[in-house]
């Protein structure tokens, strides 16, 4: 495919994906010319091509003619996203096309909305399909494991160069809605082909968008108009209620609002949802409770690894006031024999993470707690994974995570390959710094299994799944044992 080709072929599909109209066609190309600086063209129609080969090409030519400095991802994807944004709607266009498919239902406008942030490469298909992905059993039901390898690693010369940049704190995060045509920088994403939609959650301005590396079906992320700072109170849970209220075909989260136990970005106040049924929310109700002046509010000790009371009502004012009630009474409880701490000098531990939904004419909220307590022995946290399972997971356990769906870090792929392929062999797994970080564990999975080459890769997935039960095991405030359960039902009786 040549360049002319390429370019015919990218304005296609701008058309074919109603982005562009048939008479802003030349209008697409000279804009195209124009990033490519090029003076010339003629159009010619090649064999049809996916986005990213035509992508691909002008980038492949862009760098041969020195347009391009660096043939490397970070500058590809500066140019690549500018060439995007240039074939889009504005962001009103977007917006208002969302409001009147709305006005029919609100699944019809996200599910066009999904489709586009697709189609405008923001959310880039040919990268997520490299994660790898797999289900494990479990005692608690199918958990979903995830390898993230959408993320594009940073190559060393763009982290070199982007050391001689000026600081900025434009935009102030990435949730901002500063960002929405954002040109980036080689520290920061580029953001041209992103658009944003409008919504009031509560009678205040927030927007939606959707998460560009999509960790489940859907992934959204509603974030508030202003960068103020999370926080889980009162308000959250109206918030989360009404936002599915409005999107009943979705659910909404939040990260808790505490360090280690938190999300990423604690200094924007955000929501993630979408249109997938984790583990979590088909696990069954173990041990019902109730709670006084409640008592028409179902009410329940979830099967889960980590502590979750789930609360169903028709009204969701009621599963306000009483989120509201267990917060303020988790907020300040104390139980040292259960070694759940309040505050340590003056510094709060105990917050949750809450999760709404709708199941039939019932609003759901799943209110997981949390706690953010260190120790000598657990200083990144005695509710976090611990030390012997760094090997498969280290990073904290968030919103996501609390749900059932793992994404472990990218290292992975190569080196559970290499623990299959050592299982095989029979090599030295602490000879291999692939997998000598893995030799105790690997040697535990050839004890309890017969390995062979067709079963070994297998084998070590869902033993990785077993790990990452283990991870929310050790996540939960309440240990999953008859003293466990015991210290949890002391705390839902003084509520």
């Amino acid at each position: 495919m040549n360049r002319n080709e390429a370019i015919s072929g990218l304005v296609n599909y701008a058309l074919e994906k109603e982005m562009i109209q048939p008479e802003e066609k030349a209008w697409a190309v000279n804009g195209l010319l124009d990033i490519l600086q090029l003076d010339a063209f003629s159009w010619e129609e090649g064999e049809k091509a996916e986005l990213t080969e035509l992508l691909d090409t002008l980038l492949d030519d862009a760098y041969e003619r020195g347009v391009l400095e660096e043939n490397s991802v970070v500058y590809r994807d500066l140019l690549d996203t500018k060439l995007m944004g240039s074939l889009l709607p504005r962001p009103a266009q977007v917006m208002a096309h969302f409001d009147t498919l709305r006005k029919e239902s609100s699944q019809k406008a996200t599910d066009w909305y999904y489709q586009f942030s697709q189609d405008s490469n923001y959310i880039r298909r040919d990268r997520i399909a490299k994660d790898m992905r797999w289900k494990t059993d479990t005692e608690y039901g199918e958990l979903d494991i995830s390898i993230n390898l959408s993320k594009p690693e940073k190559d060393p010369k763009a982290i070199a160069a982007a050391r001689t940049l000026a600081a900025s704190n434009y935009p102030r995060c990435m949730l901002c809605a500063e960002n929405m045509g954002y040109a980036g920088r080689l520290d920061y994403p580029a953001r041209q082909n992103h658009r944003i939609v409008p919504v009031q959650i509560n009678g205040a301005a927030w927007y939606l968008q959707y998460s560009p590396y999509v960790y489940y079906n859907e992934h959204c992320i509603c974030f508030n108009k202003e960068h103020t700072s999370m926080k889980i109170d009162r308000a959250c849970f109206g918030k989360l209620l009404d936002f599915v209220g409005q999107f009943p075909h979705y659910f909404v989260g939040s990260n808790a609002d505490l360090p280690i136990v938190g999300g990423s970005i604690l200094a924007h106040d955000h929501f993630q949802g979408g249109r997938y049924t984790f583990a979590m929310e088909r696990a069954p109700i173990e041990t019902e409770i109730s709670f006084k002046g409640y008592e028409d509010v179902k009410a329940g000790i979830v099967k889960w690894p980590m502590s979750v009371i789930r609360l169903a009502s028709e009204d969701p004012q009621k599963l306000v006031d009483l989120a509201d009630r267990i917060l303020a009474s988790w907020r300040g409880y104390t139980d040292e024999a259960a070694m759940i701490l309040a505050e340590t000098d003056g510094e709060p531990h105990n917050t949750i993470t809450p999760i709404a939904r709708r199941r039939g004419a019932d609003y759901e909220l799943d209110l997981v707690l949390r706690n953010n307590l260190t120790t000598p022995e657990h200083p990144l946290g005695i509710y976090h994974p611990h030390e012997e399972l760094h090997h498969i997971k280290k990073e904290n356990i968030g919103l996501i995570e609390v749900m059932g769906l793992a994404i472990l870090p990218g290292r992975l792929k190569q080196e559970l390959a290499a623990v299959a392929e050592k299982l095989v062999s029979g090599a030295d797994l602490c000879e291999d710094p692939l997998t000598k970080a893995h030799a105790d564990w690997a040697k535990a999975i050839a004890a309890k299994h017969t390995i062979t080459a067709e079963n070994a890769m297998e084998i070590v997935l869902q033993e990785t799944g077993l790990v990452f039960a283990k991870v929310l095991e050790q996540a939960g405030v309440y240990s999953r044992t008859p003293e466990g359960k015991a210290a949890f039902l002391r705390f839902v009786e003084q509520v």
